[in-house]
């Protein structure tokens, strides 16, 4: 049975849980018109699906838990999923990292990550929850959009003179009542 739980100092160690990969079949195309955002799907030819992995973070739990909530999905003692929650000014949780081992996917463990974000959002007062998903990760941007969010931004610069140069972020955004 998977336990969704706080990471506290005594299991700081977990919040390093490896990065793996996902597959990259398309990209998510936001369009704004008349303050509605909407999108579409652009599906990659074949012969252009990839995979990618993100380099591993190495985040230092101490650091960053004066203004970061870490949860857990747990397999008895071992850490399955990730979500980082990070306190955010304008009274939003941002959904800092989010992750799940590629064998505990398709299981409701991240569905499980965002439920007890919003749950925190809610007894801690904020508006709602936000999180960043590039255009080209589609299975997250569908995760998300299928998780209540909606889009509220996107940012085609970010990756200008990077080696992801063309890649876009897509801002996602949970404010309904939590």
């Amino acid at each position: 049975m998977i336990e969704i739980r706080i990471i506290d100092a005594d299991h700081k160690t977990d919040i390093n849980i490896p990065n793996e990969s996902f597959p990259l079949y398309g990209k998510m195309i936001p369009s704004l018109r008349n303050g509605i955002w909407s999108y579409g799907i652009e599906l990659f030819s074949s012969e252009n699906i990839s995979e990618m992995t993100f380099p591993d973070e190495n985040y230092d739990f101490d650091e960053m838990s004066n203004n970061c909530v870490f949860v857990g999905a747990y397999e008895g003692d071992k850490c399955i999923g990730l979500a980082i929650w990070q306190k955010e000014w304008h009274k939003y949780l941002y959904l800092f990292d989010l992750k799940v081992n590629s064998s505990y996917r398709g299981k409701g463990i991240a569905s499980a990550l965002i439920e007890h974000g919003k749950q925190l959002a809610k007894e801690s007062g904020f508006r709602g929850l936000y999180t960043i998903g590039q255009d080209n990760n589609l299975n997250a941007c569908k995760f998300y959009l299928k998780s209540g969010f909606e889009i509220g931004g996107f940012n085609n610069r970010v990756y200008a003179g990077t080696s992801q140069e063309g890649k876009g972020d897509i801002y996602f955004y949970l404010d309904e009542k939590l």
